[in-house]
């Protein structure tokens, strides 16, 4: 009978060593590779898993479509690449394309992206183009067009649309392809009742006061896609010269934000030395659209720069002109930019991170949002428990992805370890009963 349990545990062990090797090789089990003391290449930006290839033409003629909930990739060189997209007139859809240009590339304040939602007629849609430009540094632009559901505005119909990405460049510029990363969110529209068409004139715009409590470490994302989860607290990581690291912050209807970036002292490699725009902080939509950004000088010692509340997420924020206010008019994930210049490499040792805080305050709570005529959270927007946990836990949403794999996984290697217990306790029963009936004989 000894035999008998080492028989029947043998497909549960087995199930739990697959198990264990699958969490094993599932993306983010494993740390980055890479020796102590070696200066490291700076990351890439991680482009959305599963982004499908796209070749965008010259002109609309032959242009490939785009689906709303999708990820697209494409290069794009100096000049014009047309889509096109197929809208219901029912839903508000943004399109961001996010330009990814090489780290060694020059660039300036003439060059960057645009991106316009058109009609068939080549007129572009109220709210467009949505542009974004290059300061100093080589870092991912994001721009964002689209059709918003308005009374009496123009693109309201259903049919045929075209998006148009626009690389914009100076004449000396790389005129390389660059990678583009594409999306397409759709918004739906309200159900019943008329929408609200007034943004509020007054909202509590007095500064935050930021936490001032110990940080914990959080070491921020390439970009939007692996950009790090925060809620509020006080947070450390750390920058080199020419880096960009990204985080996400879950913001509810009727929200508002605070947030600070601090750089301490850097190593020096010359006595003198600054960077006019050293370090700067970025805000970003849910539907990837620039919200708000704040930089300041660094001298190689210490900066810091907040930027000012936002104001309440609200759906009418959409009819504001205030840029401050417009942006924010959905719930859903909020994402922050923090770079270094890369100047500041010229007089401190660019291989040494320099320490990085961020201060976070998500400001009131959860409100009751619009009555949307359909789940908006398909899209991207809304928050919901899981993303509170994300913040809560510091997660990318590739960990979240892996995290729920590896719970699907476990709850199958519990089911199979209590299958398998349930059997051998009914083998076991049945020898029992069985020798039970002979020794009565």
């Amino acid at each position: 009978m000894g035999r008998v349990p080492r028989r029947v545990r043998r497909p549960v062990a087995a199930a739990a060593v697959a198990a264990l090797g699958l969490l094993v090789s599932l993306p983010g089990a494993a740390g980055a590779a890479g020796t102590a003391g070696t200066p490291q290449p700076l990351p890439s930006y991680r482009g959305a898993d599963g982004a499908k290839p796209v070749e965008g033409k010259p002109s609309t003629a032959g242009a490939p479509q785009l689906d709303a909930g999708s990820f697209y990739k494409d290069s794009i060189a100096p000049g014009e690449r047309y889509y096109r997209l197929y809208l219901d007139d029912r839903s508000t859809v943004y399109v961001s394309a996010v330009l990814q240009p090489p780290r060694d590339a020059k660039v300036g304040y003439s060059d960057g992206v645009e991106v316009e939602v058109l009609n068939t007629e080549n007129r572009y849609c109220p709210g467009n183009p949505g542009r974004a430009g290059f300061g100093y540094d080589p870092v991912p632009l994001s721009a964002v067009g689209y059709r918003q559901l308005q009374e009496d505005a123009g693109c309201q119909e259903a049919g045929t649309y075209y998006v148009k990405v626009t690389r914009n460049a100076a004449k000396d510029a790389d005129r390389a392809a660059w990678p583009l990363e594409l999306r397409v969110q759709r918004e739906p529209g309200l159900g019943g009742g008329s929408a609200p068409t007034t943004a509020p004139s007054v909202w509590p715009s007095a500064s935050p006061t930021l936490p001032g409590t110990d940080a914990a470490p959080r070491t921020g994302g390439t970009g939007f896609n692996d950009a790090r989860a925060l809620g509020t607290g006080v947070w450390s990581d750390d920058l080199r010269p020419g880096q960009t690291r990204y985080y996400r912050v879950p913001l509810d209807w009727g929200q508002q934000l605070g947030l600070g970036a601090e750089l301490s002292a850097a190593r020096p490699t010359k006595e003198y030395g600054s960077a006019a725009s050293g370090l700067t902080v970025s805000l970003y939509t849910p539907y990837r659209a620039l919200a708000a950004s704040e930089d300041t000088s660094y001298d190689g010692k210490q900066a810091g720069v907040a930027l000012p509340r936002t104001p309440p997420v609200a759906y009418e924020n959409r009819f504001s002109g205030d840029r401050k206010v417009e942006p924010v008019r959905v719930a859903g994930w909020y994402y922050v930019a923090v770079t270094m210049a890369k100047k500041v490499g010229e007089f401190t040792e660019d291989a040494v991170p320099v320490p990085l805080t961020l201060r976070v305050e998500v400001i009131g709570g959860a409100g009751k949002g619009p009555g949307y005529a359909e789940s908006p959270t398909a899209a991207g927007f809304g928050v919901g428990a899981g993303d509170r946990t994300a913040a809560k836990e510091g997660t990318t949403a590739v960990e979240a992805a892996d995290a729920a794999a590896n719970r699907s996984v476990m709850r199958v290697v519990a089911g199979a370890g209590f299958g398998g217990g349930t059997l051998l306790l009914l083998v076991l029963g049945g020898w029992i009963l069985l020798a039970r009936r002979r020794a009565g004989s």
